[in-house]
Order: structure tokens, then sequence, then C-alpha cells
């Protein structure tokens, strides 16, 4: 198993060096001057002269790129420009709002789907099943920046249950979980639906039914287990999503999280703050996939890690 993780983590290494190297490409070519953004329209050139070559701006961009990875090498993600202050104690600083918000819009996510799934599955082809199959279309065809601000007016502004935006308690939460969560509830409820509809019409179900075993047993002790495989892989791979789809939802709700760090790290064309927040994404993509495969394991005795 040991082997395993390690292979894992190895086959990662060339994606993550991948994804960092386009970032790092990408912000340097959008047009913007991030020392002109922190001294302003009226500085003068000296200034921005002294400030550029202090900050390493003036040099080769291969120059640059090299001197990135030998800081990320020796644990140095940079420091921001903006905020004056080392990327990693300010991205690490932000991360837990990320994860509770992602956490929170899984839960939600599977407080909806599970349900949802296992009961248009048992009463396929009727009126419920049928009304299931409009909401998670509506839920797939209704984006976060929409939902958030429909949200926020009727629960927010018009009928007053919930706060508008911030992290504080629970109720902070609610909204920003709903908006985040309810794309992912979409698709966990069709795909459950789907592997239950095929594990009900599979023999040991209906060896099951033939023995008299009563029939929430059979849809919770037999099916359902045998149907959570291609809904982990859902899961796994969408929560990882979730961690970088924040930034719409962060930035709606005014949730100090990763995402909305990052939009300002792009206005400010703050460049190591920028790519230290793409790292910690990738990160918890390769962590979230490692976990999934554990995961397998458990649920299914069938499934072993080579």
């Amino acid at each position: 198993m040991i082997r395993h993780i390690l292979l894992r983590v190895l086959y990662t290494l060339p994606a993550l060096w991948l994804i960092l190297t386009m970032v790092f490409l990408l912000i340097h070519i959008v047009p913007g001057d991030p020392v002109l953004q922190m001294l302003g329209q009226d500085a003068r050139a000296e200034d921005l002269t002294q400030l550029r070559h202090s900050l390493g701006l003036d040099q080769p961009l291969g120059v640059q790129y090299a001197r990135y990875l030998e800081g990320l090498a020796r644990g140095d993600w940079g420091r921001s420009l903006h905020f004056a202050a080392p990327v990693r104690a300010i991205v690490l600083n932000r991360f837990p709002a990320t994860l509770e918000l992602s956490l929170a819009a899984l839960i939600v996510c599977i407080a909806i789907a599970i349900p949802a799934g296992v009961f248009s599955a048992r009463h396929r082809g009727s009126g419920a099943d049928r009304a299931a199959s409009f909401f998670t279309l509506l839920g797939l065809s209704v984006p976060n920046f929409a939902l958030g601000p429909v949200l926020i007016l009727v629960f927010s502004v018009e009928i007053g249950w919930l706060p508008v935006s911030g992290r504080g308690g629970a109720s902070h939460l609610i909204l920003p979980a709903i908006t985040l969560g309810a794309a992912l509830a979409a698709i966990l409820t069709r795909m459950v639906r789907g592997s239950m509809i095929e594990e009900l019409s599979s023999d040991y179900v209906r060896t099951a039914r033939a023995k008299g075993i009563a029939e929430t047993s059979v849809l919770f002790r037999h099916a359902f287990p045998n149907a959570l495989i291609p809904v982990i892989t859902i899961v796994g791979l969408q929560f990882g999503s979730l961690l970088a789809g924040t930034i719409v939802t962060e930035s709606i709700f005014s949730w100090p999280g990763i995402g909305r760090l990052a939009v300002q790290a792009i206005s400010a064309r703050d460049y190591p703050l920028l790519q230290g927040c793409i790292l910690v994404i990738a990160l918890s993509y390769v962590a979230v996939n490692l976990l999934t495969d554990f995961v397998y394991a458990l649920v299914d005795p069938r499934v072993r890690l080579q």
C-alpha cells in the first residue's frame, strides 16, 4: 500500500509542475504591471524602476521562473507584492475557511443527493421520479453566480433569516454552502439514481426479495453499498472541484477563503500570491484523489490497492 501511495504521488508531480508552469506563464503574459498597481499611475519612472528591480521583475522571464522553482524546492513560496507578507502564511491562513465551506457544501450535497437518488430509483418512472429529475436539471442549469444573489435577495434581504455575507457562525455558512453544493447535488442525484437502478435489477436483489427480506433491508444493506463505488468516484473528483469552485461563491458572499484571495491576487497582479493559491488547490486535488482510493477499499472489499 505504501508503494502504491508513493507511485501515485510521483505520478502527480509532472501534473503539478505543468499546472504551476502554465499559471506562471499566463499571469506574466496577461497585460498589467504589478509595480504600477502598487505605486499608482502618478508614480515617477525612477520609483517604478527601483521597485521593479528590488522585486526582481526586471529580470528575464526564464530567470524569474528558475528562481520560483528554486524557492518552491526550499519551501519558500515567495512574498506577496500586495500584502508584503510571506505567501505561504497568507494562503494557509485562508485555507481553513475554504475547506470549511467546501465540506459544508459537500454535506449539503450528500444530504440531498443520496435520499433523492435512492427514492427516485425505488419509484422509477413515477411522478416523484420525474419531479426529482426536473429539480436536478434545474440545479445543473443555474450557475453559482446567479443562484447566490437570488438566495441573498430572498433569505437575507426580503425575509431576513440569514446574514448577507462574511464568515461567522453556522448561519453565515448556510447560503454559501447551498450555492456551492447545488450543482454537485444535481450531478450526484443522477449518479445515485442510475447506480441504484442498475443494482436493483441485479440477480442478488431479486434473490433477496424472493427470500422475503424487507424492502428497506434490500435497498440499504444489499443494493446501496454496491452502488457506492461510482458515487464515491464522483464525490472524490467533485470535492476537488468544490475547492476550486469557491472562487465565485466566496466573492459573492465575501467569504475570506482562498478563492476570494485568488481574485484579489489577480486584480493586484500579485504573481507570487496567485501561484500560492493555485499550488494549494492543486495539492488539495492530489490529497482528495488519494483519499478516494482508500475509501474504495473500505466500502467494497473486492477493491484492493496493489
